[in-house]
């Protein structure tokens, strides 16, 4: 469990995070939404460690991270995967290359064990015979269920998904999405995905906040997201189900 208490945040004089609080469960998926700008993703950047708050708390399973040393956080560090928008893959390493990278820096695993390690997650994603491929050499919905293995090969407790949908078809992300979901639950990972895809805040959206204008305007999960009068929120779903028959 992650719980983020009256965090704020600041660029200069423009106040991006206002007193935000929430619980992110364990076991299940929960989603940060907003429109571009909103302050959705200097939350996640927030939560992971990348941005530094200017007040407040994230708290790991009751392990205050704000108030962590280097060495501290690294501890945490080895327990997070990270699946980045676009993938993030390594253009010049292989498949397998990718996924024995975080095993690299945080074990001292032999090759035997992190190949052995690398091919269990390729399995669990559905990547088969790749091992030795390039991302050139994949399609993209290929590139994030890699990105995704990656992302669990150290076993984590907690799993954060940026924008895991961008640019790929409708039919990849919805297989992205589930493999994300069905992850989440067989390994009881607490995971947090920042979208803005519709289609994803309705198949996996367990919990759900909606940041406006850098303040949490609405929380709630994929059932009550439909039944809500907030006129925000409303509008957040109304524009997203046009762009989506505009596309």
């Amino acid at each position: 469990m992650i719980e983020v208490k009256n965090v704020n945040k600041s660029f200069k004089e423009n106040h991006v995070l206002q007193n935000i609080s929430s619980v992110f469960e364990k076991g299940k998926t929960n989603l940060i939404i907003g429109r571009s700008g909103s302050g959705k993703t200097v939350l996640l950047k927030s939560i992971v460690g990348l941005l530094e708050v200017d007040t407040g708390e994230i708290l790991f399973d009751n392990r205050d991270f704000t108030k962590m040393n280097l060495k501290e956080r690294k501890t945490i560090r080895k327990e997070i995967g990270m699946l980045f928008q676009g993938g993030a893959l390594f253009d010049s390493a292989t498949v397998e290359e990718n996924v024995i990278y975080p095993m690299n820096m945080f074990t001292n695993m032999s090759l035997e064990e992190k190949c052995d390690r690398a091919n269990f997650c390729l399995n669990r994603v559905d990547i088969e015979n790749a091992n030795h491929l390039y991302p050139s050499e994949i399609s993209g919905g290929m590139k994030k269920r890699v990105a995704i293995a990656r992302a669990i090969a150290l076993n984590p407790k907690y799993l954060f998904c940026d924008e895991p949908n961008s640019g790929l078809d409708p039919i990849s992300a919805i297989v992205i999405d589930k493999l994300i979901a069905e992850i989440t639950e067989e390994y009881n990972i607490t995971t947090i995905v920042n979208t803005h895809d519709m289609n994803s805040v309705m198949e996996i959206g367990d919990t759900i906040i909606f940041i406006y204008k850098g303040q949490k305007w609405w929380e709630g999960n994929k059932d009550e997201i439909l039944k809500t009068n907030n006129e925000e929120m409303n509008d957040f779903v109304f524009a997203s189900e046009m762009a989506k028959k505009i596309r």
